[in-house]
């Protein structure tokens, strides 16, 4: 990864705060975009120590513009693009009838959506380079397998799978590679703010009964995943899934 341009999406906390700063461990150059800023005096000390390059962008995923504007920053910081790994996501998780078509609207928006935004932005970066490239599209088991209470974010999650295959082939010609990671319940301030008090703490533990490996998986593991598929390493894997999940669901 040394000497790459990455971009991350919700790269603030989470999935997207390891794989930033796996990057910048490794030497890539890394921008993150999010609506949040509090991790970015961290990735800016990682980034020093690793003689690397960070860039914190403000930008809400679910606005084309925004995603559109920061990729014109990256461009104009760094004169390339190599890596953009979308891994912006949210979700309430609740029954289908106890959401509101404001629900819907915010997790396509994010999750969907927010992947279409991104990839696209990407794309014109990469071929305006010339040097190929690569995606990396975090979607979930959600929307391998279905999940309960995630009726509209295993739909989501779905189409982001869907979208990932169908752009792979229009743009393996080009050299660009489009893959997408699949996390299974992962130890992340979401799952957190979804599953809080004693009830929570009991579908936690319920989660991890049903996990062959008895545990829920740290965020630094999704990150090996996302890593091997945006380098060089996976130069010939493209329209892959990749489900990194304990063995919760073992599907083909």
């Amino acid at each position: 990864m040394k000497g790459k341009v990455a971009v991350v999406t919700g790269g603030a906390r989470g999935i997207g705060f390891a794989v930033a700063v796996r990057f910048l461990r490794e030497g890539a150059h890394v921008a993150v975009l999010d609506i949040r800023d509090e991790a970015a005096e961290h990735m800016a000390v990682v980034a020093h120590k690793a003689g690397a390059r960070f860039l914190p962008l403000q930008a809400d995923v679910s606005s084309y513009r925004q995603v559109r504007e920061a990729g014109e920053k990256v461009r104009e910081e760094f004169g390339r693009l190599d890596v953009w790994v979308n891994n912006a996501g949210w979700d309430r998780i609740a029954p289908f009838l106890s959401t509101a078509p404001s629900d819907w609207e915010k997790v396509l928006g994010i999750n969907l959506m927010g992947t279409i935004h991104g990839t696209r932005v990407a794309l014109e970066g990469m071929q305006a380079g010339g040097a190929g490239g690569a995606i990396v599209n975090v979607a979930s088991d959600a929307g391998r397998v279905g999940s309960s209470g995630e009726a509209v974010y295993s739909a989501a999650k779905g189409g982001v799978i869907a979208f990932t295959k169908a752009v792979a082939r229009e743009v393996a010609r080009q050299g660009i590679r489009v893959n997408c990671v699949c996390p299974g319940p992962t130890d992340t301030p979401l799952l957190a703010e979804n599953f809080q008090g004693e009830e929570g703490a009991k579908i936690i533990g319920a989660m991890q009964r049903g996990i062959p490996f008895k545990r829920l998986g740290d965020p630094g593991e999704i990150a090996s995943a996302i890593r091997f598929l945006a380098s060089d390493e996976a130069s010939y894997i493209t329209g892959q899934v990749v489900s990194v999940n304990g063995g919760l669901n073992m599907v083909g």
